[in-house]
This record gives structure tokens, C-alpha cells and sequence, in this order.
């Protein structure tokens, strides 16, 4: 069934696509705004010129017009189309703004291969459900299935209203999100060694300056409270991993209409991959010591050293500590987020990624938000028995998790450069799914 929506039009209608049951209906979704997609331009005058005509000719076929609007400051595509192209809109246009509650429910019908067809048409049947579509043009891959003629989509509205099966135009995107995916991948990723013994370092640190003498022993009380203190600090790092996924993937149907984007993010991720296996400086550190060798002692540093001062990270931590003294849930919570905000540069590797992948995939701002904030709940699973437990039994942990991790982040390394040549194939014509 195609997604229902309610919104009101240009002219103040309250348009609601179940109002339509009984008819076929043509939903058109399309970007026209200002500044306007100068390729795209043709496509949004030629489809948008054949509606009109369509409209003009049979006046009881329904069309309903998304429009999706980035600039707030624009005109409504209406008024530009007339201004424009002199185009006469005589039917239902509604303007979808960001965080597009709208049309982001058809993102599976109105994108083709992670990029978004501008214009798209959608036909509905009487029963509300897709029968046909059709993506008329995609940035910087032309046309695809090209303008739609008045007169032929007369004719597939006309068998849509006959009962007629219609074959699709076009290939919905069937994008599935896979939570458990990203909670294991959230694992995994935790497994950073330096990632663990940060957390471990920051939680002794945490946990001593609270109450020293409860966590040198392994009391129930303090277990408990140990417990609640990871989850709380999980939630406050998944958080930040939350706000980010809203973020990229409110932006990602954009992004992804770049025309170097898959070679852009294969050539990325192989970097991060290579550099997941054995880190990029110390690959070119020897060329780095030769060159400091080469320079002699004129770089030499005289006089007195100058003091040290305290980094964000240990700021934000004494902040924390203060918070614990009110609530040690809500102190956890704020180290988690100051965790996720400043987290040690040799995740970044593992974490980038999952943040590109998530750019490439046809998913709502919200789906997106849930998705990093499993993942980010995923990385959190060392966490809670660091926390729960003594300080023995933590560094046991700790280095069984850095033991597997020494080994699960190189081959995670490799799956990383595989999917980058993979993404950076997709840019020379190649299509793996």
C-alpha cells in the first residue's frame, strides 16, 4: 500500500491521499526551489509541462504534487514553475519541508540506487496501491525512465481505473533496516583496544573518585549501582550517536546525488580500512623520522618546558565527577555523551565507515537516528561490566576484550576496504546489489 500522508495544499486544502480511494491518482514528487538543479532543469520544466497538460485535457485525473523544499527562504515550486516555465498548477501542490515528513515515506519509491529521481511519478490504484512508477531523471545519470507524455500517462491512469496490472517504470528500492546489523556492528567496533582501555581508564578513574573504598570490593549494592552507571552512560553515548544519525541521514538523499559520491566514499573507505589494520602513521613514520633526521638539530626545542595544561576530555570528566555528586546516573549520562563528543582518534577508523554507509542508504531521518543509536548502545556492551564490576574483574575484561579485539578490528579492516572497492566499482558501472 502506498504510505498515507495529510498536509494541506498551496491553497489551503487539506489533502489527504485516502481521500482519493476509489480513484487513481498520479503523485508527482519533484525539488523545484531556489536555487534551482540546473541539470535537472529540462526534466522539472518537460514532466511539469505534461502534467499541466494532462490536467488541462482530463480534469477529473487526480495529481497531487510533493515538492520538496531545502531552502525555507525560496518561493513554493508553484509560483516558481509559473514564473519560470509559465506553467498553469491547477492541482493539489504541497510543500514538503525538512525534516520531510512526507516524502520521506516513499524515499523507497522516489530513489534509485541511493541517489533521488528528480521528478518521480508514482501511479496509485483505487485500492491505495502502487501500480506503476516511473523516475524521469537523477542527477548526474540523465535520464532514466525519461518525460512521461501526457497522453501516456493518461493511458496507464486509464487501465490503473480498468483493474489493469501495470508493469512498474521503474524498481522500488526495498531498503530494510537492519537493527540487530548495527548493534553487532556496535560491538565490533568497541573492540578498538584503545577504545577499551580508555573506557577503562575513565571508569577506574570515575569510579574511585566516587566511592573508593565500595568499588576495591564487590558488594552487591555497589554492583548494582556499577550496572545502572554503564547503562546511563551507554544511553548518554548512544544519544549523541542518535542526533548524528538524524543528521546525515536528513541530509544523505542530497548527498548522494553527487556525482563522485561512490568513488568519493570507496576511496574513503579504503583509507580508514588500511588504516584499521595498521594505522597510517605508523606507516609513514619512517619516512617521517628520516625527514627529522635529515634536518639535523636546527629543530631542536631549547629553553624551559612549558607547562602542561588539562585536555577537553579531562575537563569534561572533572565536570562529570561534579554531576555525580547530584545523581550518579545523570553524571554517567553526561560522560557518555563527552565520551562519544571526544572519542580517542583511533576509533574514528571504525566508527566512519558506519557513518558513510548509513549516508548511502534510503532511510528516514528517524530510521536513520534509531540505527546509530543501536549502534551506539552496541558499542556501549563493554561498558556495563567494566562498570558493574571490581577493579580485578575489570581488567580481566579489559584485556580479554582487547585480546579479541586485536584480532575482530583487522578483519573488521578488511571488510572495510572490500565494501570501499565495492562503492568505488559502483562509480565505474559496476552494480554488486
Amino acid at each position: 500500500m502506498a504510505p498515507d500522508f495529510q498536509a494541506l495544499d498551496l491553497d489551503g486544502k487539506n489533502i489527504s491521499l485516502s481521500d482519493y480511494r476509489g480513484q487513481a491518482v498520479l503523485l508527482h514528487i519533484t525539488n523545484i526551489e531556489n536555487p534551482l538543479c540546473r541539470e535537472c532543469e529540462h526534466a522539472l520544466n518537460a514532466q511539469t509541462s505534461q502534467l499541466s497538460l494532462l490536467a488541462e485535457k482530463h480534469p477529473d485525473i487526480k495529481i497531487v504534487t510533493l515538492n520538496i523544499r531545502k531552502n525555507v527562504y525560496s518561493k513554493d515550486g508553484q509560483t516558481l514553475a509559473g514564473e519560470w516555465w509559465e506553467i498553469n498548477v491547477t492541482w493539489p501542490w504541497i510543500e514538503d519541508y525538512s525534516p520531510y515528513p512526507i516524502t520521506s515515506k516513499y524515499i523507497d519509491y522516489s530513489t534509485l540506487e541511493g541517489g533521488l529521481a528528480n521528478p518521480t511519478l508514482i501511479l496509485i490504484d483505487r485500492e491505495g496501491a502502487v501500480a506503476g512508477l516511473y523516475h524521469v531523471y537523477q542527477l548526474g545519470k540523465g535520464e532514466i525512465d525519461g518525460i512521461q507524455s501526457a497522453e501516456s500517462l493518461y493511458s496507464d491512469l486509464e487501465r490503473i481505473e480498468r483493474g489493469d496490472t501495470l508493469d512498474f517504470g521503474g524498481l522500488a528500492s526495498q531498503t530494510k533496516i537492519n537493527y540487530l546489523g548495527m548493534f553487532v556492528l556496535g560491538i565490533v567496533t568497541s573492540l578498538s583496544p584503545c577504545s577499551v582501555a580508555l573506557l577503562l581508564a575513565m571508569f577506574s578513574y570515575v569510579m574511585t573518585a566516587r566511592r573508593k573504598e565500595e568499588y576495591l570490593k564487590k558488594s552487591a549494592s555497589a554492583s548494582k549501582e556499577g550496572f545502572m552507571i554503564g547503562v546511563a552512560f551507554t544511553l548518554g553515548m548512544a544519544a549523541v550517536f542518535f542526533v548524528v544519525g538524524l543528521f546525515l541521514s536528513d541530509i544523505g538523499v542530497f548527498i548522494r546525488q553527487a556525482r563522485f559520491f561512490d568513488l568519493a566514499a570507496g576511496f574513503l573507505m579504503i583509507i580508514l580500512g588500511i588504516n584499521i589494520i595498521k594505522p597510517i602513521g605508523e606507516i609513514i613514520e619512517p619516512v617521517r623520522s628520516r625527514l627529522s633526521l635529515s634536518r639535523g638539530s636546527a629543530d631542536a626545542l631549547a629553553g624551559e618546558t612549558a607547562p602542561v595544561k588539562k585536555g577537553i576530555m579531562e575537563r569534561l570528566v572533572h565536570f562529570s565527577i561534579g554531576l555525580f555528586q547530584y545523581s550518579a546516573f545523570i553524571g554517567a549520562f553526561a560522560l557518555g555523551v563527552f565520551f562519544a563528543l571526544g572519542w580517542a582518534p583511533c576509533a574514528v577508523s571504525l566508527v566512519f565507515p558506519v557513518l558513510i554507509w548509513l549516508v548511502s542508504q534510503n532511510v528516514t531521518a528517524l530510521g536513520g537516528g534509531m540505527m546509530l543509536f543501536v549502534f551506539g548502545v552496541g558499542h556501549g556492551v563493554p561498558v556495563i561490566p567494566i562498570a558493574t564490576f571490581s577493579r580485578a574483574v575489570c581488567g580481566q575484561i579489559g584485556e580479554k576484550y582487547m585480546a579479541a579485539g586485536k584480532y575482530v578490528t583487522k578483519i573488521f579492516g578488511l571488510a572495510v576496504i572490500v565494501i570501499g572497492l565495492v562503492y568505488a566499482a559502483r562509480y565505474f558501472g559496476f552494480k554488486m546489489w
